[in-house]
């Protein structure tokens, strides 16, 4: 059964501020993405760990309601039935991107369709904004994202090695972008 066509994606309200981290589940880390840049283009290989692990962000607090019909950010919440099982928070950057500051689907609907929909809704939003295109960013080690973001027509946009210089467990940043 698909799903993805009993999805709706809905804007961040008032009566959902309670349950935004309820997609904030842990995610399998398979691997890494190892950046090269020659002749102004940037490429990468894959490598797979011997021994997968999982992990999970904290918790995200945040004043949710500066995101509720503001013309510069939004979040927005994918719904099935009345579970929520997806989000995507972004902002207009000063680049005119939309800049996705998250992306979570909950685990048990992960490979159906429901981070394509969030990623079609933020283009949606993006648009009506007169932005030129997405970005985010992503830790080198979140390989299965970075194959999402690829498959969704992201292109690796650069690398930041000093930016989570005080997180030891992380040592490459990377910039993705998709443009209209």
């Amino acid at each position: 059964m698909n799903q993805s066509k009993k999805i709706v994606i809905r804007p961040l309200k008032d009566q959902f501020i309670t349950i935004i981290n309820d997609t904030n589940e842990s995610f399998p880390i398979i691997g890494k993405v190892l950046p090269r840049f020659c002749d102004g283009i940037w490429s990468y290989e894959e490598q797979l760990y011997d021994t997968p692990s999982e992990i999970r962000f904290p918790d995200d607090k945040l004043d949710w309601s500066t995101y509720i019909d503001s013309s510069e950010k939004i979040v927005l919440l994918a719904f099935h039935e009345n579970e929520c099982i997806g989000q995507i928070r972004l902002f207009k950057d000063w680049n005119r991107f939309a800049y996705i500051e998250n992306i979570a689907v909950r685990s048990s609907f992960r490979k159906s369709g429901v981070g394509h929909l969030l990623l079609e809704a933020a283009e949606t939003w993006a648009k009506e904004q007169s932005l030129i295109g997405l970005s985010l960013e992503a830790q080198n080690d979140n390989l299965i994202a970075c194959r999402f973001y690829v498959k969704e027509g992201f292109v690796l946009g650069g690398v930041d090695t000093l930016k989570q210089s005080a997180n030891p467990e992380i040592d490459i940043t990377l910039y993705w972008y998709k443009l209209f």
